[in-house]
């Protein structure tokens, strides 16, 4: 069972291309063996929520809570890391804010 704020190392399927590539993602919620969550980029140029490598990424990164996607529990390879308290804070007002825009 995946909880939110677990980051993890997942197949990712991109839609314009059907390409499968392994991407870190942050786990927002699992519900039946499907897993919510959201992508992780190193692109500091995108939009999100700054994740860094002191907070245990790879790379300095960003959380992008515009790219949330459902995968199947299986397509999981590993886990990496819990974000902290302070940065789940982060993500809850960051989409509630865009739920409520």
């Amino acid at each position: 069972m995946h909880n939110f704020g677990e980051v993890v190392l997942t197949q990712v399927q991109f839609v314009d291309n059907l390409e499968i590539k392994m991407r870190p993602a942050l786990v927002l919620f699992q519900e039946k063996g499907n897993v919510v969550l959201a992508g992780i980029t190193s692109n500091k140029e995108m939009q999100g929520i700054p994740l860094t490598k002191k907070e245990g990424a790879i790379k300095d990164s960003v959380i992008k809570l515009n790219y949330i996607f459902t995968i199947s529990e299986f397509m999981i390879k590993k886990f990496l890391f819990h974000i902290s308290e302070q940065k789940k804070f982060l993500v809850k007002n960051a989409l509630l804010k865009r739920l409520n825009s």
